[in-house]
């Protein structure tokens, strides 16, 4: 296959409150699924808000209900769900993206670049890994929020026999309004510089500290354009397609990738926080 039908779920958050959080997303996603979409994108942390009370509100990996939860709807939609959920596994806390398949697969990135302005390098471990997935045809780098800022770490590394490593680039965030210019830029920004398409995914509304969020959710094709702008502070679940023919005709015809600088990641120490 060589389209992927996305679908980008711009929504407020109530705080703290996976249950109420999950069922009012299940009841804005309705009935859509693989005969609609073949990828669910939802904001980060979207069961509680960009909390940083990790240690009351982080689920076990082996039985987080939220996590349980995604699994559930990638089944019953028979489609991919992603978003990110606080996690604690080995008595460390994460702020972990979940890649959730219809056959019951689950994989993960856990955020590397952690929000230091509200703490969150105290209350959450770095990740220590790139993660790439594959959904029709197309190879996505994963990402959440911070990450965005940081373009060394999303950085396409190509190898000699493939002058790509991934297809888009997935971020989702709580983005908080007072910097939406700078989230609209860097998601074009990303797209223009890697060759790639990006999918990003912010949420709305107003936490319980009175931080407004604008969301500006977006998928953009490889040149940066809008083939979805969620614009300012409304709820929306929209659907469109990329075309990875129409990627790759687009990278053949303006090949700047020919002329990229090669480059490699250093291991960089665990600066966290005390986590214990």
């Amino acid at each position: 296959m060589t389209q992927l039908r996305t679908t980008l779920v711009q929504c407020d958050l109530h705080w703290e409150d996976p249950e109420t959080n999950c069922r009012r997303l299940e009841e804005q996603l309705g009935d859509l699924d693989s005969a609609d979409t073949d990828l669910i994108v939802l904001p980060e942390m979207f069961a509680t808000g960009f909390t940083m009370n990790s240690r009351e509100m982080a689920q076990p990996m082996p039985s987080s209900s939220v996590v349980a939860w995604l699994r559930d709807q990638a089944r019953q939609r028979r489609c991919v769900v992603t978003g990110s959920v606080a996690i604690e596994e080995g008595g460390r806390y994460f702020n972990r993206l979940i890649w959730a398949t219809p056959d019951g697969e689950l994989v993960h990135y856990d955020k590397r670049h952690l929000f230091r302005m509200a703490g969150e390098h105290e209350r959450y471990a770095m990740g220590d890994r790139r993660v790439i997935v594959e959904l029709n045809g197309f190879r996505i780098l994963l990402s959440v929020c911070y990450d965005l800022r940081f373009p060394v770490w999303l950085r396409q590394q190509p190898s000699a026999s493939a002058p790509f490593e991934y297809d888009a680039l997935l971020c989702v965030a709580n983005w908080p309004a007072p910097r939406r210019h700078p989230w609209r830029v860097l998601l074009q920004a990303r797209a223009i510089e890697n060759l790639c398409a990006v999918i990003g995914v912010n949420r709305v509304g107003e936490d319980a500290r009175g931080l407004g969020y604008a969301g500006d959710s977006m998928l953009l094709d490889a040149r940066g354009e809008a083939l979805i702008d969620g614009g300012n502070g409304e709820t929306m679940l929209a659907t469109a397609t990329l075309d990875r023919d129409e990627l790759e005709t687009f990278r053949q015809r303006f090949p700047a990738w020919q002329d990229a600088d090669g480059f490699s990641l250093m291991d960089t120490p665990d600066v966290t926080g005390d986590l214990s």
